[in-house]
């Protein structure tokens, strides 16, 4: 493996790490066969990075040995947003044969958690993503790691993610509350049935306030069985 990538770990609410515990809980009772897993949304900015790189590091403090494939080669957003250092090999370099794998998996800060970044934009991505390199490289990462997390672009625009969904043990989709339309996340999810078995659907961006539906629901939760001060 080449250089660390400290990923950098921002300080979250009680109840969102809790969501995250139910989200790595729910994804392991799926079975021990589920482990390649492809994440993607329906439309850009709906969150899917974050919860695909927060639920990785979730197993991997569970004890999983977890490798998060950062899929999204035309326009990744996990280089930027744990500033990267340019030049560090990616997927695409692999895929394209400048690279071995071992030279684009990179350990990270966080004990048992590996990545590989997407690398520069490639002219042809879906050809990529399709082709027998990234099959077999999917099947050498089933046998080593306990979790192949894969992000991918979002379905509803482009159709990498069905590319990759195809190779996967199984895909989940991640909807933004209110980001996009019931009839849009339904097209979207009946899409991604038809690449692979879908988990499940995360709905993110839930705004949780004292009045909300699910502000009363978590308030009376968290109050009954945590007590009042940890209400809020």
């Amino acid at each position: 493996m080449s250089n660390v990538v400290r990923i950098l770990q921002t300080d979250i609410s009680t109840q969102l790490k809790e969501s995250y515990k139910s989200l790595r809980t729910n994804l392991l009772f799926c079975g021990s066969d589920m482990k390649t897993i492809a994440f993607t949304s329906c439309e850009p900015n709906e969150g899917k990075s974050t919860v695909t790189m927060n639920l990785s590091v979730s197993l991997a403090e569970a004890g999983k040995k977890v490798v998060f494939v950062d899929a999204d080669l035309r326009k990744s957003v996990i280089a930027g947003r744990y500033k990267i250092t340019k030049g560090t090999k990616g997927l695409s370099h692999f895929l394209s044969g400048q690279h071995g794998i071992a030279d684009v998996i990179h350990e990270t800060n966080v004990p048992n958690f590996s990545i590989i970044l997407a690398g520069p934009t490639p002219p042809n991505p879906a050809e990529l993503l399709g082709s027998s390199l990234f099959t077999n490289m999917l099947a050498g990462l089933r046998k080593v790691y306990d979790y192949v997390i894969v992000d991918t672009p979002p379905l509803g625009s482009v159709i990498d993610s069905a590319l990759v969904a195809k190779q996967c043990d199984g895909g989940v989709l991640v909807v933004a509350s209110g980001g996009v339309s019931y009839k849009f996340a339904q097209r979207t999810l009946s899409q991604l049935q038809k690449s692979t078995n879908v988990l499940g659907v995360v709905l993110n961006k839930v705004k949780i306030g004292k009045n909300s539906y699910y502000g009363r629901y978590y308030g009376k939760y968290y109050g009954e069985y945590y007590g009042e001060e940890n209400r809020e």
